[in-house]
């Protein structure tokens, strides 16, 4: 049990990593296109891939800190 639950929480944590490099490079696009740095743009609401990915980091991030809690709890 113990295998299997470090093998998934090795995978979480690469996916985890892969997720929040992706929102990094999708804010750094939106200067590139002409989304400027001004502070009107601060405050805007996350669209389409965006928003899928921002959601998505959280629900890997939750499953992440469980499966590490039970690793340590059944170890």
């Amino acid at each position: 049990m113990g295998n299997i639950l470090n093998l998934a929480q090795i995978t979480l944590a690469v996916i985890l990593i892969i997720a929040i490099l992706l929102q990094k490079r999708g804010m750094g696009m939106g200067s590139v296109l002409g989304g400027g740095g001004g502070e009107g743009n601060v405050y805007r609401t996350k669209r389409g891939f965006e928003k899928t990915i921002f959601t998505s980091t959280i629900v890997l991030s939750i499953l992440f800190f469980g499966v590490a809690l039970a690793n340590v709890l059944i170890q």
